[in-house]
């Protein structure tokens, strides 16, 4: 098989987020490893490993990164005033110059919306009219007009026109209707198994085509992978990954190697290339920081993993 594989990594020091030092050296070994893109997500309160301003946090990592392109996984918009999200992702893509890629959420936790005072129930329609505001702004329309009538529009623009890459994260079907109505692509969730996100697509392509959109080709999944020649360690980690992951994905009752992938170099490139052959992936994003393992050890397999993906090339 041969075909193109751009894989990115988020963070791997949870613990250490708060410290833009830590974080950015995170960023940097990534670069100079040779990971297309480095991600965070996004999620509020109850936990040190918060990451409430994901931008903010990508704005320091870009001042120490060159090429790599820099990424949050859900910007949730159904919290946000549209015109000040649309001003804030232009200037991250003006400082990062234009390494930016935007993915976007709605949001599950009904706390949340409840603390940020948004009815859960809108949080479909709110991301949706949000959105429309921003895309407007990032297309330098005319937002207001002042009071001698002139007009008022977003400055800066994003660098990347109309805007960066927007992908859009869906965990549902309700989600992912609105992803493909919108002609988007879908950013898949990280706990799915292989054979619910390849439905999961066939219906998602189908609904693409059904709003009249061109085929959308970037496929970006989310997973947990770890390369090891080792099947004491690749044991480990799977123990690990069963018995520490969220009560979220326990309840799903999925089997570890259904949502990750864990194994030697030549086990890593045959699952990685069932993806490409069922579901197209495109752009692999490694959920990094598998509990019990350290930075070294961790930094080892993203290396062979690298290597394995050079082979499809």
């Amino acid at each position: 098989m041969t075909t193109t594989l751009a894989v990115g990594t988020t963070a791997w020091a949870w613990n250490a987020l708060g410290s833009a030092r830590t974080l950015c050296a995170q960023a940097e070994k990534a670069e100079a490893l040779g990971f297309h893109s480095f991600w965070l997500p996004e999620n509020h309160f109850g936990s040190t490993a918060a990451i409430p301003s994901p931008l903010m946090l990508l704005a320091a990592i870009s001042g120490r990164t060159q090429t790599m392109r820099l990424g949050c996984t859900s910007y949730l918009l159904p919290i946000r005033n549209p015109l000040l999200a649309a001003e804030e992702v232009a200037v991250l893509d003006q400082l990062c110059e234009g390494r930016l890629i935007l993915g976007l959420g709605r949001g599950l936790s009904g706390a949340m919306f409840k603390a940020f005072g948004v009815n859960t129930a809108d949080k479909r329609k709110l991301f949706q009219a949000n959105l429309d505001v921003m895309q407007r702004a990032w297309r330098g329309e005319t937002l207001a007009t002042d009071d001698k009538g002139q007009s008022i529009c977003l400055s800066p623009l994003p660098l990347q026109r109309p805007s960066p890459p927007l992908w859009v994260a869906a965990f549902g079907p309700l989600a992912l209707q609105q992803v493909a109505r919108l002609g988007l692509p879908y950013l898949a969730s990280p706990i799915e198994s292989l054979d619910v996100l390849e439905g999961n697509y066939q219906r998602y392509h189908s609904d693409v085509a059904a709003a009249g959109h061109e085929a959308v080709s970037t496929v970006p999944v989310m997973r947990t992978v770890f390369v090891t020649e080792d099947d004491k360690q690749a044991e480990q980690v799977r123990s690990a990954l069963a018995t520490k992951v969220p009560a979220s994905i326990r309840q799903q009752d999925i089997a570890v190697d259904e949502w990750a992938i864990v194994g030697g170099r030549h086990y890593i490139r045959d699952k990685l290339a069932e993806y490409v052959d069922r579901i197209a992936l495109s752009h692999l994003i490694v959920r990094s920081g598998v509990p019990g393992i350290d930075e070294e050890t961790q930094l080892q397999s993203h290396e062979r993993l690298l290597d394995v993906v050079a082979d499809f090339g």
